[in-house]
């Protein structure tokens, strides 16, 4: 795990908190997710709960950058609902994020312990999909 304190974008905690305060209504939008993409644009999202499942917020935001040409995310936040804060991405969204942007910064913790750590450091041991993909080894037939 990596002890260095980064600074923490509190311009990004409050986007999400802006969006889960406006835009999460009822049961199916609880979670809303910010990142600061690498020339400075803040993307939001919410999750879309449904009883069969459904993307959590974080998941949403990978799409949601990538309809607005944004390919590259410095540091994410996902902020809940009526007020309860920053909250760490689950374990499904952590892989994802980590796949998709391995130098990704993360913000978690709760009140003044509110803290910016790297993607990996989430998930210790990590696994990398793209490490093991079977046309990116060098396997001779």
């Amino acid at each position: 795990m990596t002890t260095q304190h980064r600074p923490v974008d509190r311009e990004l905690i409050e986007a999400a908190a802006h969006v889960a305060r406006t835009r999460c209504r009822g049961d199916n939008h609880t979670v809303a997710a910010a990142a600061r993409a690498r020339d400075g644009r803040i993307v939001t999202a919410v999750n879309a709960y449904h009883f069969t499942g459904g993307p959590c917020a974080e998941l949403v935001l990978i799409g949601a950058a990538a309809a607005q040409g944004v390919y590259e995310l410095d540091t994410l936040v996902a902020v809940g609902d009526r007020e309860r804060g920053v909250l760490p991405p689950c374990g499904r969204c952590r892989q994802a994020l980590l796949d998709y942007f391995p130098t990704l910064e993360v913000i978690v913790g709760a009140g003044d312990r509110v803290r910016t750590v790297p993607v990996t450091d989430l998930l210790p041991e990590t696994y990398v999909w793209a490490d093991h993909q079977i046309d990116q080894l060098d396997v001779q037939p």
